[in-house]
């Protein structure tokens, strides 16, 4: 899987990325086809501090995407934040794929 990361008005540090590629590798023991990743960093001057730190993620998958955004004081808190709402997209997109292939039982009368 492939991790792009952008971001403005924000350096990205190494142990910034170690700690995206963590969160990522969780996502990945649920659902291994993911094709490639996205982050977007983002610190902003906002009035209020919770909303200053964002994360957003895109998750490309065969034949969807998933996106999920945070915003927090901490940007690894937002990181965290962010990586388990698609943790949670993931397992619910895994489970619609396993059902949709479920076979079906047909009544006969």
């Amino acid at each position: 899987m492939n991790l792009k990361i952008n971001s403005r008005h924000v350096e990205v540090s190494p142990a910034m990325r170690t700690h995206l590629e963590a969160g990522l590798a969780k996502i990945r023991k649920h659902f291994d086809h993911v094709l490639d990743a996205s982050a977007f960093l983002i610190v902003d001057n906002a009035k209020e501090k919770d909303l200053r730190q964002t994360a957003e993620i895109t998750l490309h998958l065969k034949g969807k995407e998933l996106f999920a955004q945070s915003h927090h004081a901490d940007l690894y808190h937002a990181m965290d934040s962010v990586v388990e709402k698609l943790e949670r997209q993931v397992v619910k997109h895994k489970e619609k794929i396993q059902n949709h292939h479920h076979e079906k039982s047909f009544e006969q009368s």
